[in-house]
């Protein structure tokens, strides 16, 4: 475990905070067309298009989801409409945090100002920080950005933000392709991955591996160092 104590702790929230429940959505639309392998290839399609949507010239969230079930609806053969893209993106305000969040957060909260990064939308965000249970010094979104992570331009606004450098912070997130890599990239020294068991590990990114959020005021030096279960 690190005991750096940074200046800030930033997140990133859809996955690593909040519960990102994008194939449970997928399920609740297309569950009583497919079979259970077409619909776990249609998710898996599904991630992988949203990635290469926000790969591009920034766009609202809403055409990121339309763009990429409609590109994996063609890729498997299934009818696409509009309105299951918008139901879909509808849901993602009312999804909750993991269970480690609440009370993880709260315990590192007293001492350290918590700041969100995220690829998401105003009018979308706020309602799932509400349910994370902890103060948030800052949130900024995409919109606010111009630029969807992997994207450098998020992390440099978000430092300026700040008023900082990367050697102050410590970035927290459950993706390496989305956060951990362009955080590695731009010299944030300490980064936290939470294993949500969505990618497998990649010791070449130099960070420390928590399984929750509850792990993370160890990993800050807030706490002693606890043993895994």
């Amino acid at each position: 475990m690190a005991t750096f104590r940074p200046k800030y702790i930033t997140f990133d929230c859809y996955g690593t905070l909040t519960n990102f429940d994008m194939a449970g959505a997928a399920r609740r639309v297309y569950g009583s067309e497919l079979s259970s392998t077409a619909m776990e290839k249609l998710i898996k399609d599904f991630s992988a298009y949203r990635l290469d949507e926000v790969l591009g010239a920034w766009k609202p969230y809403l055409d990121v989801v339309h763009n990429a079930l409609e590109r994996a609806c063609k890729r498997n053969g299934i009818a696409f409409r509009p309105e299951h893209a918008e139901r879909i993106y509808d849901e993602v305000p009312t999804w909750g945090p993991h269970p480690d969040v609440p009370a993880g957060l709260a315990r590192v909260a007293k001492e350290i100002p918590l700041v969100i990064l995220s690829n998401s939308m105003k009018n979308l965000i706020m309602s799932n920080v509400e349910k994370l249970g902890a103060p948030f010094h800052m949130v900024i979104t995409t919109e606010e950005t111009g630029a969807y992570k992997p994207h450098m331009k998020g992390f440099e606004y978000m430092l300026d933000r700040l008023g900082c450098g990367p050697e102050d912070i410590t970035h927290v997130s459950s993706s390496f392709r989305y956060d951990l890599m362009t955080a590695y990239d731009l010299g944030i020294k300490s980064k936290v991955w939470v294993n949500r068991g969505h990618e497998p590990a990649n010791p070449f990114y130099e960070y420390t591996e928590v399984a929750g959020i509850d792990w993370l005021a160890a990993a800050v030096g807030l706490e002693p160092l606890r043993k895994s279960a």
